[in-house]
């Protein structure tokens, strides 16, 4: 069911992830990265995404965790030594520096597993399909061959264990050469789907003239509304954290966080900047179980001998 914040015009949903990638690289402070983070997570749930992400999640944890494990047994900056290992010092400002990272990591995929549900491709190519055509198909068609080379080594797969082929089994040798063989096959046929998709567009004259699009997207006062009040807080926001707010000092000596009223002013402004799409969805959860509760709103009834006026003869 697409309401909510999916239903609101592409231009706004695209700010608002901006604007979260945005802040992830700046904001270098835990309660604005947990803040963040819970946003996002609240609104896939709110979207009924959660399996989507409990699916995804320990690959996350997984990419999250190596960064704030091997951080500290690379970097030895920091002047509060926890102890030793392998004579090599493990200091406090490389175990927090990591933990940091890695939260904002973690808020970085999350940030990408909500935009792919809620941006989907004709919303992408509606906003760009006009401006660069080549450049936004090329973007999409680049995205796509991640999950699409996924889906065809499992077919590869599965086919080549008839002939033996597998890298579950046998030696490391013939694993690696029947994971050779697997490569190739993938490679080959994708080449040669390209090849055939490359014709087929020439053949059509794709990119001979300027691409025309239809658009089905128009933005009402919700939208310019949801754009202004997102636009005012993330504006705001940025500006203070161009200030220095929002930000702690780990390197080269930790030092204690410090909380004034422009890191409140600024946190309040980022809250607004992120519970947006979580109040229109939490919004349109209520109207739907109050439907359901009371009954839906009957059609006003049309009098007897009413005259139409919706259609005009010429």
């Amino acid at each position: 069911m697409n309401n909510g914040f999916r239903s609101m015009h592409p231009s706004v949903v695209l700010l608002y992830y901006a604007g979260l990638l945005l802040f992830a690289t700046l904001l270098f402070h835990p309660i604005f990265m947990l803040t963040e983070l819970g946003a996002v997570i609240g609104l896939l749930i709110l979207q009924g995404q959660g399996r989507i992400l409990l699916r995804g999640l320990p690959f996350y944890l997984l990419v999250a965790g190596s960064v704030a494990m091997w951080n500290p047994l690379f970097s030895h900056r920091g002047s509060h030594i926890l102890f030793y290992f392998l004579d090599q010092p493990i200091t406090l400002e490389a175990v927090l520096y990591g933990l940091m990272m890695m939260l904002v990591l973690l808020t970085i995929m999350v940030i990408f597993t909500s935009y792919n549900v809620t941006l989907t491709t004709d919303k992408f190519m509606y906003l760009f399909g006009t401006v660069a055509p080549k450049s936004s198909l090329l973007v999409l068609m680049s995205i796509r061959f991640v999950p699409l080379f996924q889906r065809r080594l499992r077919q590869i797969a599965l086919i080549q264990s008839t002939r033996g082929i597998s890298v579950s089994s046998g030696t490391l040798r013939k694993r690696m050469a029947d994971g050779m063989t697997l490569l190739k096959v993938l490679l080959t046929w994708s080449l040669e789907e390209a090849l055939q998709t490359a014709d087929s567009m020439k053949s059509r004259g794709y990119g001979v003239r300027k691409r025309s699009s239809y658009g089905i997207y128009n933005m009402d006062r919700r939208d310019i509304a949801a754009l202004i009040v997102l636009g005012g807080s993330g504006l705001f926001t940025l500006l203070y954290s161009l200030r220095g707010y929002g930000m702690i000092q780990i390197y080269p000596r930790l030092k204690t966080p410090v909380y004034t009223w422009g890191d409140a002013v600024m946190y309040g402004s980022f809250c607004v900047f992120l519970l947006i799409p979580l109040w229109l969805e939490g919004k349109e959860k209520w109207l739907w179980r109050s439907y359901k509760r009371n009954g839906f709103p009957s059609a006003t009834p049309i009098k007897k001998g009413t005259p139409c006026t919706s259609f005009r003869s010429p």
